[in-house]
C-alpha cells in the first residue's frame, strides 16, 4: 500500500461506508499487488485548507479533579480513532490530562457542578483540542515559556509541559480557553 493512502486511512474508518470528509472525495485508484482495489482520498477542486477539517467532536466534562481521568479517556478514545501513531497519542494524552486538571482546579474550583467544554477537531494534518472552563482565566504572560523558572511548587509547570508536547499552544477568552494543536507527521 502506498504511503499516500496510509496517510488518509485513519480518517476513513471503512472505505465502503458513507463517511464523507468535507473538501475530500474517496475514489478507487486501481489494483494493488495482491489484486485488491485501493481507496484513495483526494481534495475536491473547490476545497481549501479551512474545509479540510474532517471530524469534530465536543465533550462536556464535570469540573472536579476526581472526574478528570474519565473525561480524559472519553476524549482520547476519539483521538485514538483518528491518530494511529502511539508517540503522538501519548503526547496528546499527557497534554489533555494537564489541560483538564488545570481547568478543573483553577477554572472550576474543583466543583463537579461546573462544566468544562472540550472540542477535538481532526484534519488530515493536525489534531486541535480546545479546553474551556467557566473561570475568570489568568494572565497569559504567566504562560510565556521565556519567563518560566524551575519551581518546587506543586503547580506551575503544566503549561510548559503542554508546550513541549504539542505543536502549538495558545489561550483565548482571557485565559479560560486553551487551544492545543498537534501536527500529525505521517
Amino acid at each position: 500500500m502506498s504511503a499516500h493512502i496510509m496517510q488518509r486511512v485513519p480518517l476513513i474508518p471503512n472505505a465502503n461506508d458513507e463517511t464523507r470528509i468535507p473538501g475530500w472525495e474517496l475514489s478507487v485508484s486501481g489494483e494493488e499487488e495482491d489484486g485488491s482495489v485501493a481507496p484513495q482520498a483526494r481534495r475536491t477542486p473547490e476545497s481549501d485548507e479551512t474545509s479540510a477539517i474532517a471530524l469534530r467532536q465536543e465533550f462536556e466534562c464535570p469540573g472536579d479533579l476526581a472526574s478528570v481521568a474519565d473525561s480524559r479517556e472519553r476524549i482520547m478514545q476519539f483521538v485514538y480513532q483518528h491518530c494511529a501513531d502511539e508517540g503522538l497519542q501519548i503526547d496528546m494524552l499527557v497534554a489533555v490530562q494537564e489541560a483538564l486538571a488545570n481547568a478543573a482546579l483553577h477554572g472550576c474550583g474543583d466543583d463537579a457542578a461546573k462544566t468544562i467544554h472540550c472540542a477535538v477537531e481532526v484534519s488530515l494534518s493536525d489534531v486541535t483540542i480546545s479546553v474551556r472552563d467557566p473561570g475568570p482565566g489568568f494572565d497569559a504572560a504567566l504562560a510565556d515559556p521565556e519567563n518560566f523558572e524551575a519551581t518546587t511548587h506543586a503547580s506551575g509547570r503544566g503549561i510548559c509541559l503542554m508546550r513541549s508536547l504539542m505543536t502549538e499552544v495558545s489561550f483565548t477568552r482571557g485565559g479560560s480557553e486553551l487551544i492545543m494543536r498537534k501536527h500529525l507527521a505521517y
